[in-house]
């Protein structure tokens, strides 16, 4: 079933597996045209399916399948692929690998009909009115879009439609790889650059997409395919060892001999093979250790009957060898995301070398070689309970793929959407972080993520209002890298007038976050500039007598806010408040003239009042205007730490009307905090108040401005 099953080399399994499956082929083309058998109620051409389907589901009805092949075999009539081999051969050979990894008969079926309704005339219709409506999901899942309609666009809106298809039933999925790696199995008839591009696709997309859904056989497979194309050199290398190797004796043997004889005398049934490693599994070893011991061209693969019994084998092997500590890892205790399990250890034999082996049971074993596809129906009896708006649901439905069916749906743009997927699915391990509260559920994240990644991945797009996080009880920043084990609380603002920072960029790991964070962003940017387009054109705002405001200029330096802020007595294109000092009334203010015209306004203490004073620059006579006006100013509170602390001070900035535009918790040192945060009031009076209330929270003992010093 695998490219590393027991038995001879590698290479000798390729070659004979290469044969056979030419020589299916041939007959598949013969049948094609000949038609169906009279002996067999069965076509010939699909009787390879039905015993490699058989030997996994023995009760199997076979009508459907019988009469999906009719179907498709009478709707590719006169079509050919570039091979010259008749178009039936694809799909009855894309099922007889599904066949082959155990998938049940609604998977089969759909996979004999899965290039009907994209390459014939047959109608998604038919295909629900005679196989049903689980067939028909399976099929429209897997069926592209069309250039003509989507152009360039056409290939990631086909993996989106795929991918939303999956969310009800992860079957399609099983159905793409199969059908890309029958494609890669025939793609030297293809012109080099396109064989170049459809490997790139399936390195980067296809073959993340079989390691998360665990069908490892799939995913070996492709990734030997893909690495003879792209790195033709690499590959021959690699293959030439195997080669070479295998006209030696095996020196794993004598290793699997000696531990067959250990678990004997310890009463374990055990199965004993040798595992060869495929070519890119070589080649990484090669680069990996800086070359190639006797030992590195295979692994031993020990198959038990129940959980206990890898845990006897573990003991057997720790305690009769001499094993490497540092290889052990228990996929059992804590399965792989993919729901790989198994024992990985290692020990040294007597010449010194290193023999890696893997303990698992027969089921684990089926599961970590066909993932998904082992575990058959996810319905249960092909009925999948109806979600909202009749959407059928998948129970099994893998963590990763749920949190890429939400953000996918904030990238409307097909450019965005591939990008982004290529970065989530180049993402190869998971960590999983729990919530204080158990009523929330844990989080499966990427490794790398931080706390803002969680704050999206938790709330969606009211994380825009996130202004920290605790982690494992301490608080804790948003560029906090999060590990698994690891217990987490979102903070959000009470208000939601706040939102993300440009830094949040820089700190978020996955698109379930980047593409909400962007948006704002963008939206936040777009807002400005229709804000500045329309100033010129807005009439003049009457002034309290014996003052004058500056000019309104296309493009002003501050924003809205801060121009009916501030009065300037020199003719300006724009006024700021300086965001060093972030000044508000009633301080004591002086502007200076910077580049464009704009004027600058600094509180009169701040440390750049004073450098431009010395450095002779003229200050510009500003004051504040008579009418109440709402201001941005960053205040720093000193603490002790103590638990709540931040919720506590974000209830009271929230009572006082003050939207939360960023906020930062420094570490803590000798149990004392620092908190700054910048904050928009609707009424600069109010400050004095507001400032008079963060005090009063307990353990806070100083609340100040803050200036930021410049080198």
């Amino acid at each position: 079933m695998s490219a590393e099953t027991t038995g001879p080399s590698s290479p000798a399994r390729d070659r004979r597996a290469h044969r056979m499956d030419v020589g299916r082929l041939r007959r598949f083309g013969r049948a094609a045209v000949l038609g169906p058998a009279t002996r067999s109620r069965l076509p010939d051409a699909i009787e390879h399916v039905a015993q490699a389907h058989r030997r996994h589901h023995p009760r199997a009805e076979l009508g459907a399948l019988s009469r999906a092949y009719v179907l498709a075999e009478h709707a590719h009539r006169g079509q050919f692929r570039k091979s010259g081999d008749p178009y039936i051969t694809h799909p009855l050979a894309v099922t007889l690998i599904l066949a082959e990894l155990g998938a049940e008969t609604t998977t089969l079926t759909a996979s004999l009909l899965h290039d009907t309704v994209e390459d014939t005339e047959v109608t998604l219709a038919q295909v629900h009115a005679e196989f049903g409506p689980e067939v028909g999901h399976l099929v429209d899942g897997v069926t592209k879009l069309e250039k003509v309609d989507y152009g360039s666009a056409a290939e990631p809106e086909t993996f989106r439609k795929m991918l939303v298809a999956a969310g009800s039933d992860v079957r399609v999925m099983s159905i793409k790889l199969a059908d890309r790696l029958h494609n890669m199995r025939t793609l030297g008839v293809m012109r080099p650059e396109k064989q170049a591009r459809i490997a790139r696709v399936t390195r980067d997309v296809l073959i993340p997409l079989a390691e998360r859904l665990g069908i490892q056989v799939l995913k070996t497979e492709l990734e030997d395919l893909v690495f003879a194309i792209l790195h033709p050199e690499e590959h021959a290398r690699a293959a030439g060892l195997i080669k070479e190797r295998a006209r030696l004796p095996d020196p794993l043997a004598p290793d699997a001999e000696a531990v067959r004889t250990v678990l004997r005398e310890a009463g374990i049934t055990a199965e004993v093979h040798i595992r060869p490693r495929h070519v890119l599994s070589v080649h990484r070893a090669g680069v990996k250790r800086g070359g190639l011991g006797p030992c590195d061209y295979g692994r031993l693969l020990i198959l038990v009957g129940e959980d206990a019994d890898c845990y006897a084998v573990l003991g057997e092997l720790h305690t009769c060898f001499t094993p490497v500590v540092s290889e052990f890892k228990d996929f059992i205790a804590a399965p792989k995301f993919n729901l790989y399990q198994s024992l990985h250890t290692a020990f040294a034999n007597d010449s010194g070398q290193v023999a890696e082996v893997l303990v698992r049971t027969h089921r684990m074993h089926r599961v970590a070689e066909a993932g998904v596809i082992a575990l058959g129906d996810p319905h249960g009896g092909g009925h999948g309970d109806p979600g909202e708006d009749g959407e059928r649901v998948d129970p099994t439905r893998p963590g990763w793929l749920s949190r890429l069916l939400e953000w996918q749906q904030q990238a409307p743009d097909p450019d965005t959407f591939w990008t982004e997927l290529r970065d989530e699915l180049a993402q190869d391990r998971e960590i999983t972080v729990f919530a204080e509260q158990a009523a929330e559920g844990p989080l499966q994240l990427p490794v790398g993520a931080t706390c803002v990644d969680a704050a999206y991945a938790r709330h969606g797009q009211d994380a825009h209002s996130c202004i920290g996080a605790r982690v494992n009880g301490r608080l804790a920043t948003l560029r906090t890298v999060l590990h698994d084990g690891d217990t987490l609380h979102v903070l959000l603002a009470p208000d939601s007038g706040s939102g993300p920072s440009p830094e949040w960029l820089d700190h978020a790991r996955t698109p379930a976050a980047r593409i909400p964070i962007r948006h704002w962003l963008d939206s936040r940017r777009n807002a400005r500039a229709e804000a500045r387009a329309a100033a010129p054109t807005a009439g003049p705002k009457e002034e309290p007598a014996g003052r004058a405001a500056a000019p309104a200029a296309p493009e002003p330096a501050g924003s809205p806010e801060e121009q009916a802020a501030v009065v300037a007595d020199a003719p300006a294109t724009g006024i700021r408040l300086a965001g060093c000092c972030t000044p508000v009334p009633p301080d004591e203010v002086r502007g200076f003239a910077v580049r464009g015209g704009h004027v600058t306004v600094h509180r009169t203490g701040c440390p750049v009042t004073a450098r431009m004073t010395a450095a002779g620059r003229s200050p510009v006579r500003v004051s504040w205007r008579a009418e109440a006006v709402g201001c941005r100013v960053t205040l720093r509170a000193e603490a002790l730490g103590r638990p709540h602390l931040l919720a506590d001070l974000t209830e009271a900035l929230a009572s006082h009307g003050a939207s939360v535009l960023q906020a930062q918790v420094e570490p803590p040192r000798e149990q004392r905090v620092r908190h700054t945060y910048t904050l928009r009031l609707p009424d600069a009076t109010g400050l004095p108040r507001l400032m008079r209330a963060m005090r009063r929270v307990p353990g806070v003992y100083d609340v100040a401005r803050a200036v930021r010093t410049r080198a």
